[in-house]
């Protein structure tokens, strides 16, 4: 992880720890669990969620063809071409 530095307002300090004790996790971890929550809101994908994505979707697609791992490339050329 990498350490920062913010600011808060007395409102917002006061307010987080109050959710902090609730939930039983740090001030830190309220924010990080903010910022992921706005990186999923903006459309930003991360390299790491791309990561993710491509894994969870390995194999879970049929083409009907029994020879893909053999001629990928000739299928993407065709695939591709104009």
């Amino acid at each position: 992880m990498i350490r920062t530095q913010i600011q808060l307002t007395e409102e917002q300090a006061k307010t987080l720890k109050k959710i902090a004790g609730k939930k039983h996790v740090s001030m830190a971890e309220l924010i990080r669990q903010g910022v992921n929550n706005l990186m999923r809101s903006s459309g930003e994908v991360t390299m790491e969620e791309r990561k993710k994505r491509a894994v969870a979707a390995a194999g879970r697609f049929h083409s009907g063809k029994k020879d893909i791992s053999t001629k990928h490339d000739d299928y993407l050329t065709g695939a591709f071409r104009t």
